[in-house]
């Protein structure tokens, strides 16, 4: 047996893990809130680039596909050109797009630059989040976690106040530009701190799957593809859309199958026989939907039917985050007095309830009407983060935790983005159906609508008056009911998904640090 200080569970990294902490999830917070701060500026970037609201969620989209592909290659990147250089390397990425993307003048410019971001971006969450976990001890994950959770649940709810304020005093120009100095300040300071672990060796030797790249950059593309484009082209009434269709469901199941028949894959699919990182990232998959589904369209919803600028609808976000930071704050003695599956049934049943208040929004609510529900969903979000991860990770050897975190990571950003992509295509196609709905109830033979009509025009003066007044109120409660339904089907998601957490291996079932690293 190896010298216990040599074997790869204990290892320690030779600076203060809070240095490495601070440094790794200062460049982790900056890529995060990049899945958010464009939120409330979409209306102002779908004008000054000539594009549909509709349209512009690609740029939401584009970046957390193209970071989810970026997750999976993660781990193989870091072994061959080193952890610390591989990490510099997605900074150096992700802050040159950023500016990109602040210089873009047509929305294919800003969606390519977007996708490059996310190339940048991708690896540093798991990069970060194994970082994390190998820098602290066992007993002090749950620390390193809720410090974690603070960039990654806390950033994408401060993203659209941020957001919004620099988009009504500047230009949404400037939610990209004001990366770059954070990105060269992170740089700076994982130069100093960060080291690779002596279990990480640099080989250049190591060859990449592509085939398997290949097929999960192209499952990925098509699946995005059909779910965005899909309302705007009827769906399977076009050619494309049942191409992309075939393309990803034949694509996942083979990349599957290639995965596991690899001795040395690039994604690691065999860690899914852990039977807590299978249910975790499922899980994590569901709470992705459910956060980012929900604030990529309140900010629209306060925007359209609400009137509120920019900054207030940002403004009126952040009670979600306040909730959020609470929650970090005590989630670790939460979490020790009731467990990490208490906690997480509790997250998952409260944000299912801030989901069903939101759906009983009307369009005669005032701002503090909004702000207890957002405050409780902010603090539900919190409690189903840190104990998630916690038992997620629990089993997995130290060095597996990479290839461990990227799979989570992975899905994650693939919830998030179905769920941004889904609420976007439910609210279009919804307003259509209850818009068709309500219409049908406006005719000359109504005599409600008569008795209405006479007075509407006896005081405008004009017979047409009527119809026109009544066609913009059909609009605006279709628009509004078709955000209620978005609503209520992310609740009924976060319901579903609740039973998975009874099967989780409890604290006691978890091997000590010791223990696995003895198993190594």
């Amino acid at each position: 047996m190896e010298p216990k200080s040599h074997q790869p569970g204990f290892w320690k990294p030779a600076h203060s893990p809070w240095l490495v902490a601070f440094s790794v999830l200062l460049t982790t917070f900056m890529q995060v809130l990049d899945t958010s701060v464009a939120n409330v500026s979409l209306p102002h970037i779908a004008g000054g680039l000539s594009a549909s609201t509709h349209e512009v969620s690609w740029v939401l989209t584009s970046y957390l596909v193209s970071g989810a592909i970026m997750l999976a290659a993660s781990s193989w990147l870091s072994v061959f050109v080193g952890r610390k250089r591989y990490m510099a390397i997605c900074v150096i990425t992700f802050t040159g797009a950023s500016m990109l993307c602040g210089m873009a003048q047509t929305l294919p410019q800003l969606i390519l630059a977007r996708i490059l971001q996310g190339i940048g971006g991708g690896g540093l969450q798991p990069l970060s989040q194994a970082i994390l976990l190998e820098s602290f001890p066992q007993e002090k994950r749950g620390q390193a976690m809720a410090a974690y959770g603070m960039g990654i649940i806390v950033a994408p709810i401060i993203g659209p106040l941020l957001g919004g304020w620099i988009t009504d005093n500047y230009s949404w120009r400037w939610i990209f530009y004001i990366n770059v100095p954070i990105g060269v300040l992170g740089l700076v300071l994982q130069n100093m701190f960060l080291e690779d672990p002596p279990y990480l060796k640099r080989d250049r030797s190591a060859k990449i799957d592509y085939f398997g790249l290949a097929l999960m950059v192209i499952g990925l593309g098509a699946f995005q593809l059909v779910i965005d484009k899909g309302q705007e082209v009827d769906w399977f009434a076009d050619n494309w859309i049942r191409l992309g269709t075939f393309i990803f469901t034949l694509a996942f199941p083979l990349f599957a199958w290639w995965e596991l028949r690899r001795k040395s894959p690039f994604m690691n699919l065999r860690l899914l026989k852990s039977r807590n990182l299978t249910i975790g990232t499922s899980l994590m998959a569901v709470q992705g939907a459910v956060m980012m589904g929900s604030t990529a369209i309140l900010p629209i919803f306060m925007q359209q039917l609400l009137g509120y600028p920019a900054f207030q609808s940002g403004m009126s976000m952040m009670p979600r985050g306040i909730g959020s930071m609470a929650a970090m704050m005590m989630i670790s003695a939460l979490v020790s007095k009731f467990g990490n599956r208490i906690m997480i049934a509790v997250g998952f049943l409260g944000l299912a309830i801030t989901m069903i208040i939101f759906s009983g929004l009307n369009l005669n609510i005032a701002q503090s009407t909004i702000i207890l529900p957002l405050f409780f969903n902010g603090l539900m979000i919190g409690f189903t983060f840190v104990p998630l991860t916690t038992l997620t990770m629990a089993n997995m050897r130290q060095a597996d935790i990479q290839q461990a975190s990227g799979i989570f990571s992975l899905l994650r950003n693939i919830g998030a983005s179905v769920g941004i992509s889904l609420m976007f295509t439910m609210q279009a196609r919804m307003a259509q159906v209850h818009q068709s709905a309500l219409a049908s109830n406006i005719n000359s033979y109504s005599p409600q609508f008569q008795v209405w009509a006479a007075q509407v025009q006896s005081l405008l003066q004009n017979p047409l008056a009527a119809y026109g007044l009544a066609y913009r109120s059909v609009v605006r409660q279709a628009v509004l009911l078709s955000f209620m339904d978005c609503f209520r089907w992310l609740a009924y998601t976060a319901i579903i998904s609740m039973p998975l957490i009874a099967f989780f291996k409890g604290s006691r079932h978890i091997k000590s640090q010791h223990e696995m690293s003895l198993m190594e």
